[in-house]
């Protein structure tokens, strides 16, 4: 399990897309978290009773805030390492627990929760609205939310992925995914100063301003209701979704919806399959990309790709194991991903290229119907009919398969030896000179050979 990619990337390319990535759609869930958040969090109160926002609070608060959030870039920096599996074997429980959080939050801000339920009853020497303007309550609510939230994967931020799923280049790996953060974090303080001239705006008319206190409450609860549902994934995926299925590959801007509600969905009934499942982690030399074991010095695990029977779009039937001897080029999907569609018209030409799968190379797409705001198996077959897509694509509904793979992000690519091994997997949209690349190193790895 070698799998090699030169790749290259700049800090400043790097910062840029953090800072762009905010006006993609799947930020936009985060945006009246943030807001309601702010709306009752960052509050200063004076002895006469008079609201008010002070800068420095509100930028304090951001920060946390979205430094909190960010941590859904490292994890999945830390690919299949022990941590990485650790988190995502354990993601709806930390998203669960997160929604009671943010719940809580919620009834607070309502003030459900007042000073006498707190001191008289249980004794609780605590003041709910200290804890609601305290930082370190910003930031345990943004990392709880960063595993409810599907971040961007486009070509820039996985190049960063692939290095910091490296043992030999993480360090600079994570160096990047720090400098994409501090990009992802600016336009959240913009926003913050945006906010607080609103909320200014309201504390002046105070019979309104009471009012918008409580439906930021409100709409924390609901958000912390669909977090522990796994509804949150949903509304990420509607926002991209409902307006850019049917545009094709016109949407390759880098910025994307990630899929991991199918991972998220799906882990409470798959038992102790997970760890079948699991694919190697990430590694790379000088900057070169690997997917492998977790020490670069070390010979790499061998580890049996989750083998599946689907059936594709034409109604054909797909078992993997019946490829041992080929190459396969397997990629997971969906059909509100951005990145996704973009890289398609290529892995169209690839499939063309190699044979049609009638080669010692297979090309197959992998989608989860009915999983989040996926349409149904009939809808992604149109989307394929539509956009000129004849490689076959088998329907993983209900997302089991995208749980066994540990898909944490769309798009995700996965090569997979003559022997049924895998041998290596990309996260994120790549090239076509990169697709033919990891092929070829494939079929030429010892087990084809």
């Amino acid at each position: 399990m070698n799998l090699t990619i030169e790749t290259g990337v700049s800090a400043i390319t790097v910062f840029l897309q953090g800072l762009l990535s905010v006006f993609s759609p799947c930020v936009l869930p985060l945006i009246p978290l943030y807001i309601s958040y702010l709306s009752g969090g960052a509050k200063s109160v004076d002895g006469e009773g008079n609201i008010t926002y002070q800068r420095a609070r509100v930028l304090k608060n951001t920060l946390f805030f979205v430094v909190g959030i960010s941590f859904a870039f490292f994890l999945l920096g830390f690919g299949f390492t022990a941590a990485g599996r650790f988190f995502h074997n354990y993601q709806t429980l930390f998203t669960r627990i997160g929604g009671i959080i943010i719940i809580l939050f919620g009834l607070c801000q309502l003030g459900l929760f007042g000073e006498q339920f707190f001191y008289r009853e249980h004794r609780f020497h605590f003041q709910p609205d200290t804890l609601a303007m305290n930082p370190l309550t910003a930031l345990a609510m943004g990392f709880t939310f960063s595993f409810a939230w599907t971040p961007c994967v486009g070509p820039t931020l996985a190049s960063v992925l692939i290095l910091a799923a490296s043992a030999s280049s993480s360090f600079t790996g994570f160096m990047l995914i720090g400098v994409y953060t501090l990009g992802f974090v600016l336009p959240f303080m913009a926003v913050g100063l945006f906010t607080k001239t609103v909320l200014d705006f309201f504390q002046k008319h105070r019979s309104v301003m009471k009012y918008t206190i409580k439906v930021g409450g409100v709409l924390m609860i609901l958000i912390g209701v669909m977090m522990f549902t796994g509804w949150m994934n949903n509304i990420s995926s509607y926002l991209s979704g409902n307006t850019n299925i049917n545009s094709g590959a016109d949407s390759g801007s880098g910025t994307t919806d990630e899929g991991s509600g199918p991972a998220q969905d799906s882990g409470t009934g798959s038992g102790n399959n997970a760890e079948e499942g699991s694919a190697p982690s990430g590694e790379t030399e000088n900057g070169n990309a690997q997917a492998s074991g977790e020490d670069g010095g070390k010979d790499t695990q061998i580890v049996p790709a989750p083998d599946f029977t689907l059936t594709d779009q034409y109604g054909n039937t797909h078992t993997l194991s019946q490829y041992k001897g080929k190459t396969v080029f397997l990629n997971f999907w969906a059909t509100w991903c951005p990145p996704c569609r973009a890289e398609m018209p290529e892995i169209q030409e690839i499939y063309e290229e190699y044979g049609e799968n009638q080669s010692d190379v297979i090309v197959l797409g992998i989608a989860s119907p009915d999983v989040g705001q996926e349409g149904p198996a009939e809808g992604i077959a149109a989307f394929l009919e539509e956009n000129g897509y004849t490689y076959p694509v088998v329907m993983d509904t209900g997302g089991l398969y995208a749980y066994y793979y540990n898909i944490s992000a769309y798009p995700t690519t996965f090569m997979i030896d003559s022997q049924g091994n895998v041998y290596g997997y990309v996260t994120g949209q790549i090239t076509k000179e990169i697709m033919k690349n990891i092929i070829e190193q494939t079929m030429g790895s010892p087990a084809t050979e």
